[in-house]
């Protein structure tokens, strides 16, 4: 029997989060543009250069006149593609939507981890969560002070 798989591509409404979750995502979102202002610089997981790109396709990218180092930019789709796609009140996962995106990330992984966070990265996430928490700091308060919101 066959089976068929049918894959919806849709966008993350920001109107039905609610506050936690709002707050979850615009961390994630700092995360996620982190790696990929880090990929695009062609800065691999240690924030040192990424690996060299094959002869073969190294001579492919600059036929098409792209810049010769490994990040992910031949058609910009993978980059594109790359972002928050589930947010809770506690953790939100990036990813890719398309299967093909996702393969294709899966090889590129394997030849040099991209999908990590490096340490300017981890810094970054780090100083937008204090951020967040800053930000939630007298409502906290004001939650505790009136004995709500503890579990």
């Amino acid at each position: 029997m066959a089976s068929v798989r049918i894959w919806e591509k849709t966008q993350i409404r920001l109107d039905r989060l609610d506050f936690k979750q709002y707050q979850m995502f615009k961390v994630g979102n700092v995360g996620v543009v982190a790696v990929k202002n880090r990929v695009s610089a062609a800065l691999g997981p240690s924030d040192a250069p990424a690996k060299p790109l094959t002869k073969r396709y190294a001579i492919r990218k600059t036929r098409l006149g792209k810049r010769n180092r490994w990040n992910l930019t031949l058609t910009g789709d993978m980059l594109r593609n790359f972002m928050d796609r589930t947010v809770s009140e506690n953790h939100t996962r990036a990813g890719l939507s398309t299967r093909k995106n996702r393969i294709e990330a899966w090889v590129n992984q394997k030849i040099e981890p991209w999908v990590v966070f490096s340490p300017k990265n981890r810094a970054a996430v780090l100083k937008a969560a204090q951020q967040v928490l800053n930000e939630m700091k007298r409502t906290l308060l004001l939650e505790r002070g009136l004995g709500g919101g503890q579990r």
